[in-house]
């Protein structure tokens, strides 16, 4: 999809931006991820015995796929509220930095913080990978409304996705649905790859994939974390060294 000149007048009003947002939805192949991954989310919730209300509502609220499989699981498990509540916090925190990373795209000196808070809970990798595509070429006061069209978009994908996946739970093997799961990390990483403009990003995603298998080594449960954290710093140290190399 091609979006509109940052001048043209089809930009003008935040309802058309909202719109143009609901279209950029089916121009990313990660809607088509999406509806795949929460296919199966709906069929686990099925599976675990929680009723369609609750998968929608975890759907909505919690919006992160990783993490509804958490609740989902140690809930199903017999894990208490807490525990669980614990468990989706820990793996919450990984959006946390795309949040800090999507704000300054969208953010002019009119923002008010109440005009993020929407923003904040759509950001997820789907959103974040997605920004950093279309947003160059929003204008800048029309992005909060473009972003919030296309996550409305993306939920709306997944909230269809939940349902159908919750429906067709009995006709779904086990080998499809772990296939489905495994689809969306796959796609992340491919769209992070496409997205990567500076060698520092294209450093960090090598750096990750190379240094994860040491990391399994480990056993420390948090083998992704502790690859992503070396990978991210040593790609951070080498842009910093060619900044001053060129400087000099």
């Amino acid at each position: 999809m091609t979006l509109p000149p940052l001048d043209s007048p089809q930009w003008h009003g935040s309802l058309k931006a909202f719109g143009w947002g609901l279209r950029a939805t089916s121009a990313t192949i990660l809607s088509v991820v999406l509806f795949v991954t929460f296919i199966g989310i709906g069929a686990l919730a099925h599976d675990t015995h929680f009723s369609m209300l609750w998968a929608i509502l975890s759907t909505v609220l919690v919006w992160a796929g990783p993490a509804q499989i958490i609740l989902v699981s140690t809930l199903g498990s017999g894990q208490t509220i807490l525990q669980s509540a614990i468990a989706v916090t820990m793996s919450a925190i990984r959006l946390f930095p795309m949040v800090v990373a999507v704000l300054p795209l969208i953010r002019s000196p009119q923002t008010k913080r109440r005009h993020l808070v929407l923003i904040a809970h759509f950001t997820a990798v789907t959103l974040w990978v997605e920004c950093y595509r279309f947003l160059p070429h929003v204008p800048r006061e029309r992005r909060i409304a473009f972003v919030h069209g296309l996550g409305t978009g993306l939920m709306g994908v997944a909230l269809v996705a939940t349902i159908i996946g919750y429906l067709l739970a009995a006709n779904l093997s086990q080998t499809f649905g772990a296939a489905v799961l495994l689809l969306t990390p796959l796609a992340f990483l491919f769209s992070t790859l496409r997205n990567a403009k500076e060698l520092a990003d294209v450093l960090a995603l090598g750096l990750g994939l190379v240094l994860y298998p040491v990391a399994a080594q480990l056993n420390s449960g948090v083998d992704i974390l502790v690859s992503g954290v070396v990978a991210g710093t040593i790609a951070f140290g080498a842009h910093k060294w060619r900044e001053r190399q060129g400087q000099a």
